[in-house]
């Protein structure tokens, strides 16, 4: 066989659907708010195989609107099929352009599908001599692989591309012949496609029917043979698995010609490219498709503070980026001027036009990214667009210190507006060597979160969607990821001026940018007297850190490693076997293979058993052997991710822990935290709640003081939707949740029973993310109908919620967005698609976020406020954590008397004016676990 003829038949729809679903949870939108996920995902599905595989032929199959010949044997063929989702129909023309860029054909035929066309092309270019791959995630193409024609299944999240031949096929299905696919699908049905199949016969039933009857046809013809419920199935359902069989077949007779000259592969129209990935702002994928001409060279200098090189002249346009680029300016062809101050007289130069600015932009340069261990490298100023200073620090902490010190003043002058990206960052490094950042804040980075909270809020990425600016790459001078890359100290400061210098001018500009645009939108009050004065609060919380028992975690390290070994003996023994317990797909075969579990879910992509912790979740409370593996990957998992990691992370500067927090991630509006990721310890189990007795005060003159808002989503539900009922029992000081059960279940206020309560604790919560019949049976342990009538009860009872939900909904339809108490906003894209599963989510995203929106803006200012009060008053307390609706504080002993009475006012009037009391519960204590 010869190794050029290599055709490439890709399934179009199924895998634009993939790509777009493969980003479903963080879909990349651009600037323009175009959903970018499928084009994204198609295109690098394309690339990839062409770069690795290098097709000599390829063509892509699309599916026409039009009804085919199985609508015409079967018309609810495909009828349960949801709406085309809207982002898709928009991402099809981009995709079917770029193709035909490619200069690959698209084949189509009238009243057939995809598959059919592919199946037809396949067969005969396989008469030709030619090795032909189906790429498809769709499993029914098996049926057509033989020792010349492959399924190729695309990498999806990381887990590799999967190429199956015949053997593969053969163990996949658990059949003899791979034309027994069919019949499988004949037997179990296909619920994407809507081949009913028989019911009550899944793929295990199937494959042992077929390894004993052959093929449908035998198997219907037999029937009296099978014995029970499996007969009376075959019989009664008889025409319906030879249709279900028929519909499943791919037809290879389509009315279409193979022709190897058509689809033999060409180069690409490189400018229409250019085009579309410009229009679409794809940046990566288009540099590695048509390269990377236009970098940028090196940039101008002025007179007094960089003699060593004369000024330079804005480039001809040949240096402007490629044209792909979103961008159409850099450094190359942009009148800037770029200074370097190491001088004595030129810093003091440098110093003069910061006094008399009544604001600047400011960005540091250094070793790394932990700004509680990089050091200095050097400083960027800019008070004008187009001109930018850079003052390179010297290497040892004293001779820095020297260096940075000089501009204290400026830095400290609280009548300043200071700007940067993300400001957090540089106002910690600056801290380290004695200077305190003070605002007022422009970040550039929180402005574009509030503005557009779910797309990227990098500097680069801003400059070339809204500047139409590239910047130079970090890589140009310091050289790709890897072992050969450099340290920014590494280099001269004649060579990181032009980059450093850049990255202060631009900010300056996006700043000017974007502060009329929050004017505009009537963000102005969200920002500066929330997310401004936050980061402030957050740089003193991340600066103070939190104090680790390391020897308590190793000793507790030891202790869990003696527990899950205890539970992976238990697991061998119920198993009747020793096997991996933290292999997916060990588990998987043990538990649905050899015990014969029911599996009710669908396989992984790769084929395998989906044992994920949810699904496992269902069948725990049956079978105690899942609860065991349960229990296996929740101790495993808490002394990975917390018990061996945290101590690892104590910084060797200060022997603390530092997590960082970030202020412009989630839609909500929400603190997240990583390195560690504090937000997610697992307190509900005994062990999770353990590894807060880890954290710990910072001497012995100090405890750990918790300040926890109580029931905080559901306050704020009772305010916002006005519902009497609900406002009353947080009024009158109430238990909540006994309250909601005498309402529901019709019973007197003492007479709820616990399980009452916990019924409606479970109700109350699940209502807020908008959660329905499905999930809260699912919760409950009880049938659907019961948790659909409990529901019911609940609205019956309480009118005003229900009455609010519907109402945000409907705003959020015609609005397209939804707002908290405090005016933040978040859009709503799918909230009238016709695709039902992206519009529910969009639903419960609407009723969700003005809640948990507000929640978390109610403790940033209280955040705020507290941080603002210790400030003012000295003191030596300090907060160091905030975890979901938790404040934690290092509480000096001495002033505890002075600071509770604060925390408590801080945070319980951070809203004045609302009608819900709020409740903050405060507990002090040797650790954290006490404490809370």
């Amino acid at each position: 066989m010869s190794a050029e003829k290599k055709l490439f038949l890709l399934d179009g729809h199924a895998l634009v659907y993939r790509a777009h679903f493969a980003f479903i949870n963080r879909p990349l939108i651009n600037s323009k708010g175009v959903n970018t996920s499928a084009v994204m995902g198609f295109t690098r599905t394309l690339w990839d195989l062409m770069q690795e595989h290098k097709p000599s032929h390829i063509a892509v199959a699309f599916d026409l609107s039009t009804p085919t010949f199985r609508h015409e044997m079967y018309e609810p063929y495909k009828a349960n099929r949801e709406a085309q989702p809207e982002d898709i129909v928009v991402a099809i023309p981009y995709i079917e352009a770029i193709v035909k860029a490619f200069h690959i054909p698209i084949v189509t035929v009238d009243g057939y599908e995809a598959d059919d066309v592919i199946g037809t092309l396949a067969k005969q270019a396989e008469k030709e001599g030619f090795t032909v791959y189906m790429v498809t995630p769709d499993k029914d193409f098996g049926q057509l692989v033989s020792d010349n024609i492959f399924l190729y299944r695309p990498s999806r999240q990381g887990n590799g591309v999967d190429i199956m031949g015949v053997p593969e096929i053969l163990d996949k299905w658990k059949v003899a012949r791979v034309e027994q696919v069919i019949d499988m699908l004949g037997l179990q049905g296909d619920s994407v496609d809507n081949i009913p199949g028989v019911p009550g016969i899944g793929p295990k039933t199937a494959a042992k029917l077929l390894a004993e009857f052959g093929s449908v046809e035998n198997l219907v013809e037999q029937a009296d043979k099978l014995k029970g419920k499996q007969r009376e199935r075959l019989e009664e359902h008889r025409e319906q698995a030879l249709l279900s069989k028929k519909l499943a077949i791919i037809d290879t007779e389509a009315p279409i010609q193979f022709d190897a000259a058509q689809f033999q592969i060409d180069p690409p129209d490189k400018d229409r490219l250019a085009d579309l990935f410009r229009e679409l702002e794809f940046r990566s994928i288009a540099r590695q498709i048509l390269g990377e001409d236009g970098a940028p060279e090196a940039g101008a200098q002025g007179d007094l503070f960089a003699p060593q090189a004369p000024t330079e002249q804005p480039k001809e346009s040949s240096s402007a980026p490629p044209a792909h680029s979103v961008a159409n300016k850099n450094l190359a062809n942009t009148e800037h001027q770029y200074f370097l101050a190491e001088k004595e007289e030129q810093i003091a130069a440098l110093l003069q036009k910061l006094m008399d600015a009544p604001a600047f932009c400011f960005d540091t340069e250094t070793t790394g990214l932990d700004a509680t261990q990089a050091e200095l490298v050097g400083m960027s100023f800019s008070m004008a667009p187009h001109e930018a200073y850079y003052v390179p620090v010297p290497a040892g902490f004293e001779a820095a210190t020297r260096t940075v010190q000089q501009f204290k003043a400026v830095f400290e002058d609280e009548s300043k507006e200071k700007i940067a990206q993300n400001l957090k960052y540089d106002a910690l490094i600056l801290r380290h060597y004695g200077i305190d950042v003070k605002g007022p804040y422009f970040d550039t980075m929180i402005a574009h979160y509030l503005l557009e909270p779910e797309l990227r809020h990098g500097m680069d990425y801003m400059a070339e969607t809204y500047l139409k600016y590239q910047p130079v790459a970090i890589e140009a001078l310091i050289g790709k990821k890897g072992k050969g890359q450099k340290n920014m100290r590494d280099l001269l400061p004649a060579d990181v001026l032009d980059y450093a210098a850049e990255d202060a001018d631009i900010t300056l500009q996006l700043k000017e940018y974007l502060a009329p645009k929050i004017k505009e939108e009537g963000f102005d009050a969200l920002y500066r007297d929330i997310e401004a004065p936050l980061v402030r609060a957050i740089v003193n919380m991340e600066y103070e850190g939190i104090r680790i028992d390391a020897g308590f975690l190793n000793a507790y390290s030891i202790e869990l490693s003696g527990q899950i070994d205890a539970l992976e003996k238990e697991v061998h023994e119920m198993a009747g076997e020793t096997f991996n317990v933290a292999s997916p797909k060990q588990v998987g075969e043990i538990l649905f293979d050899k015990m014969e579990l029911p599996y009710r879910f669908k396989k992984t992509k790769s084929g395998q058993y989906s044992t994920s912790e949810e699904k496992l979740a269902e069948l725990a409370a049956e079978y105690p052997i899942v609860d065991k593996i349960l229990d296996y990957r929740g101790l495993t998992k808490l002394k990975s991710t917390y018990v061996d990691a945290l101590p690892k992370l104590i910084n060797p500067r200060t022997g603390r822990i530092h997590s960082s927090f970030n202020q412009a991630l989630t839609a909500t509006g929400r603190l997240s935290s990583n390195n560690p990721n504090l937000q997610n310890i697992p307190i509900r189990t005994p062990e999770g709640a353990k590894v807060r007795e880890a954290f710990i005060p910072r001497d012995e003159d100090y405890v750990l003081l918790a300040a926890d808002y109580s029931q905080i989503e559901l306050r704020l539900i009772a305010e916002m939707s006005g519902d009497e009922a609900m406002l009353e029992a947080f009024q009158s000081g109430k238990d909540v949740h006994r309250a909601t059960a005498a309402r529901v279940f019709n019973v007197d206020y003492d007479a709820v029973t616990r399980e009452h309560r916990y019924r409606a604790k479970t109700v109350n919560f699940a209502l807020i993310y908008g959660a329905g019949a499905t999930n809260l049976s699912q919760q409950l342990g009880i049938k659907r109908s019961e948790a659909k009538a409990l529901i019911d009860q609940y609205f019956d009872r309480y009118p005003g919620l229900k009455g609010y939900m519907d109402q945000t909904v409907e705003q959020a339809r015609n609005q397209g967005f939804v707002k908290t108490l405090m005016g933040r906003r978040r859009h709503l894209r799918d909230i009238n698609s016709r695709n039902g599963v992206l519009r529910s989510h969009a639903e419960r995203n609407a009723i969700n976020t003005p809640i948990q929106g507000t929640a978390a803006d109610l403790i940033k200012i209280a955040m705020v406020n507290i941080n603002r009060e210790f400030e003012q008053r000295k003191f030596k307390s300090k907060l160091i954590l905030q975890v979901h609706d938790e404040l934690v504080f290092d509480a000096h002993k001495d002033e505890l008397e002075t600071i509770m009475p604060i925390i408590e006012d801080k945070m319980v009037n951070a809203m004045p004016g609302l009608k819900v009391p709020i409740l903050v519960e405060m507990g002090i204590g040797a650790n954290w676990r006490e404490a809370h």
